[in-house]
């Protein structure tokens, strides 16, 4: 398999696993609270990479070199729970697929952004008009979902 498909069976993963999460933590916001969910969210997630890291070490990188990183890295976390907040906030109010797709579409245009200009240390990867093609696209397909 090329790592280009291996790539994009990853990413679909990941499509799956965050409407998924985002159900199941959504149900546990309505019975415990979307901040008390949050808080869980975050504690199992640490256990599990703790578990990966500390027991099966599975890590592949080295952690004392966190000091090397730009200063903005391990900021992450913060998103995260900004993430699962309007995840959580969302689905509610619109579905999963409603919700999904919008968070999609903000996920898209900011890449977009981040690729053309090449923020955070990244290489820049041109805009094109096929690309805000594809973005118009991609809003108005999410648009039709609101129907």
């Amino acid at each position: 398999m090329s790592l280009k498909i291996l790539g994009f069976v990853i990413a679909v993963v990941a499509g799956i696993s965050m409407a998924v999460q985002g159900s199941i933590n959504t149900r546990l916001g309505q019975v415990i609270g979307n901040y008390e969910t949050i808080l869980v969210v975050h504690i199992i997630g640490l256990i599990t990479i703790l578990i990966l890291l500390f027991v099966f070490n599975a890590g592949e990188g080295d952690l004392s070199r966190i000091t090397r990183t730009p200063w903005y890295s391990p900021f992450g976390g913060l998103l995260g729970v900004l993430i699962t907040w309007g995840v959580i906030s969302s689905i509610p109010k619109l579905g999963v697929a409603v919700a999904t797709t919008f968070i999609v579409v903000g996920q898209t245009l900011t890449a977009l952004v981040i690729d053309h200009f090449g923020f955070f240390g990244l290489n820049p990867v041109p805009m094109t008009w096929l690309k805000g093609l594809g973005l118009v696209l991609l809003a108005a397909g999410a648009g039709l979902l609101l129907s």
